[in-house]
């Protein structure tokens, strides 16, 4: 088998120099080839539709945010896999960008492990190995196992919104709220809410 087959690179699109360098340098000690871009707009300049690879999309960047170049590649139909990465206060925009196709999303400060499971997923997808598909009927028993305060968190997950708003319309702590958001992963069988999405978003 050609080697060079299984060979992609990752477009690292980041304007905050150190996150960059850091995630290059993660990505770079695995045996990745990493493109940094400080911009969308440099992204763009450097896209080679020829080159197989996917993109590591930071949201806030000066100049086109992440989500406009999401949805500007969308557009042009470039079918580049998307993993994005945000930080907390922007889960709801990542809710977003899943559903406008990026195919997984990481919360700053991210850890290692997440990180190497997001390129797992997308590098798949190059190589059409598409994210296993929970049937309907599957993911219809695992929400039969939901409470229904359970579902109502799920719902309000699925809206992009954060802990401390959920408990707030909810009138319970934040607490009760991460103890919501564990049992649901448990009983759907969801590592976030990026697999929430997927089954039911």
């Amino acid at each position: 088998m050609d080697k060079d087959a299984d060979k992609f690179s990752i477009y690292v699109v980041e304007d905050d120099d150190a996150v960059s360098k850091s995630l290059c340098a993660l990505l770079t000690a695995h045996g990745f080839e990493t493109i940094a871009c400080t911009s969308a707009e440099q992204f763009l300049d450097h896209y080679d539709p020829a080159k197989k690879a996917f993109m590591m999309l930071d949201l806030r960047l000066q100049g086109m945010s992440g989500l406009q170049l999401q949805t500007h590649l969308n557009a042009l139909n470039v079918k580049i896999p998307i993993v994005v990465v945000t930080g907390h206060g922007d889960v709801p925009v990542a809710v977003q960008a899943m559903r406008a196709g990026a195919v997984d999303f990481i919360e700053k400060p991210a850890n290692e492990d997440r990180i190497l499971k997001a390129v797992e997923t997308a590098s798949g997808l190059l190589f059409n190995k598409r994210p296993a598909i929970v049937s309907k009927k599957i993911v219809a028993d695992r929400l039969e196992k939901l409470t229904d305060r359970e579902r109502e968190v799920l719902h309000h997950l699925l809206l992009g919104k954060l802990n401390k708003e959920i408990a707030s319309e909810l009138d319970v702590s934040q607490r009760t709220v991460e103890g919501h958001r564990s049992r649901i992963r448990n009983k759907m069988q969801a590592r976030g809410i990026a697999d929430l999405i997927r089954m039911v978003g």
